[in-house]
């Protein structure tokens, strides 16, 4: 490790070393004071978004190829800090009204993100399972925080269980990578690949087919989904509406930087199968969430349907002519799904009077009368999710769709575009009840919960009169 290595990821580097030196500082913040914690996290994540958003066109390894840092990496990077930011946010006020304030939540925080910028700087199979397992570890106790609240001890420990399953198949998938080519090194692996080196071809389709698992868990992906829902509705909502768009960001990141990198030999074989869970995916997860009556069990199921979504565009990653289509796509409406996804989630956690009181759909009826703005905000947030025109959630679907035309699977698309009229059932009774239906409905939203929710929101709305101004950045994130 040289000091070139470390400028390179240095980013990274600020908000794992501020992590470290806030749990120490937060001993001295007296316990009535925590705000000055949050305060201290936000500054450091901003000062690493302000040094990562310069490196977008950079293209350089680091720690002899084992971190790349692209115009890739950068945009996931910039959206995870972004999400980072916008999470403290929901949780300022929310801790203290739930009584579970403490000092660590935000270093914990901290940690996972760094966990989620490395897998998308990874560049080797021995980095994206150590940052797997850095992005997952805090989640699991951020999951937990909520004790000795029973729903969230739960959720953290079917998050923990079903996570270590998923992680060791990863581990597994490394292992046998790396028996039939003799490298964990990305390249180097395409290299033995293309070159008729491999030991053992098989060994290595199964080593790809156990990332697949693994990466799929962290997406929610059908069949690999049953801890979303559970472990969302238990979880403290600002930390379900962060690990709803993170932790599904990072495993994108690492399935489109592994498969595209390293598995390019068998990606037209892969084709049928990642389709497969696609449509399953999108099925899945609409249909169940119509039945449920729990936002936050609705939305998690909403969230599985979305990872469906972001698979359609990638069963094209077999076509190379498309790569910058499919990644930019991909790039795009995870950053589209970013906005809305806090807008929604800021709205849940406004409405959360105590843990788990206040999150029935019935508690919304009269939103809009009460509190019109974050109505709206709750409003835009779901037309955005159900991809109606002239949202950024529609536009973000339309790259997708557009991507899966272009490679050739119109039913793909078809189905996905059906689905979409499907979601509107569920996302649109949340409308109904804000505006429609009569209601005193309790509201708790301090200053910084109103700027995150509403101004995610009219983010969303400008941009979606200006869809091409995230969408050409994410053309210039294209991975290298």
């Amino acid at each position: 490790m040289t000091n070139n290595d470390l400028m390179t990821i240095l980013p990274v580097v600020v908000v794992i070393g501020s992590a470290v030196v806030l749990l120490l500082v937060d001993l001295w913040i007296p316990d009535k004071q925590k705000g000055i914690t949050a305060f201290l996290a936000a500054l450091a994540l901003a000062v690493a978004l302000g040094l990562n958003l310069p490196r977008l066109t950079w293209d350089a390894t680091a720690f002899k190829g084992m971190v790349a840092v692209d115009g890739f990496s950068v945009f996931l990077s910039s959206i995870f800090l972004l999400c980072g930011l916008l999470a403290i946010g929901l949780a300022y006020d929310y801790l203290k009204r739930m009584g579970i304030e403490r000092g660590e939540f935000y270093p914990l925080l901290m940690l996972s993100i760094s966990g989620m910028m490395l897998m998308a700087h990874a560049n080797d199979l021995l980095i994206i399972f150590l940052a797997l397992e850095t992005l997952s570890i805090p989640l699991y106790i951020l999951a937990g925080f909520a004790i000795p609240r029973v729903e969230s001890e739960e959720s953290s420990l079917k998050y923990f269980i079903l996570g270590t399953f998923a992680a060791a198949f990863v581990l597994y998938g490394v292992a046998l990578i790396f028996g039939a080519s003799g490298s964990t090194n990305l390249q180097a692996v395409l290299a033995a690949a293309e070159t008729g080196q491999l030991v053992n071809p098989t060994l290595f389709i199964i080593g790809g087919g156990m990332l697949l698992v693994g990466f799929a868990f962290k997406m929610a992906v059908v069949p690999f989904h049953g801890w979303a829902p559970d472990v969302y509705q238990g979880a403290p909502t600002p930390v379900t509406g962060f690990m709803s768009i993170g932790a599904k960001a990072a495993g994108a990141a690492a399935l489109m930087r592994v498969f595209m990198t390293a598995f390019p030999s068998v990606s037209a074989d892969m084709a049928p199968a990642l389709a497969g869970l696609s449509i399953l995916t999108m099925l899945v997860g609409n249909l169940l969430a119509i039945s449920q009556k729990n936002i936050k069990r609705m939305l998690g199921y909403s969230s599985i349907a979305h990872g469906g979504y972001l698979l359609m565009a990638f069963v094209t990653f077999s076509q190379g002519p498309l790569r910058t289509e499919m990644v930019s796509a991909m790039l795009f409406f995870l950053g589209s799904y970013a906005l809305a996804n806090f807008a929604a989630w800021g709205v849940v956690t406004a409405m959360e009077r105590e843990m788990g009181v206040g999150l029935e759909l019935e508690d919304y009826a009269g939103l809009a009368k009460k509190s019109p703005w974050l109505a709206l905000s709750m409003l835009i947030a779901m037309l955005s999710f159900t991809g109606m025109p002239l949202t950024i959630g529609f536009w973000g679907k339309f790259y997708l769709f557009r991507s899966a035309v272009m490679g050739g699977y119109v039913t793909l698309a078809v189905i996905g575009l059906l689905t979409s009229v499907i979601s509107a059932f569920y996302y649109l009774r949340v409308v109904v009840m804000m505006y429609m239906k009569p209601g005193e409905p309790q509201v708790n939203a301090d200053f910084w919960l109103r700027l995150v929710t509403i101004g995610s929101a009219v983010a969303a709305v400008v941009l979606s009169l200006l869809p091409n101004t995230l969408f050409q950045a994410a053309l210039s994130a294209i991975l290298r």
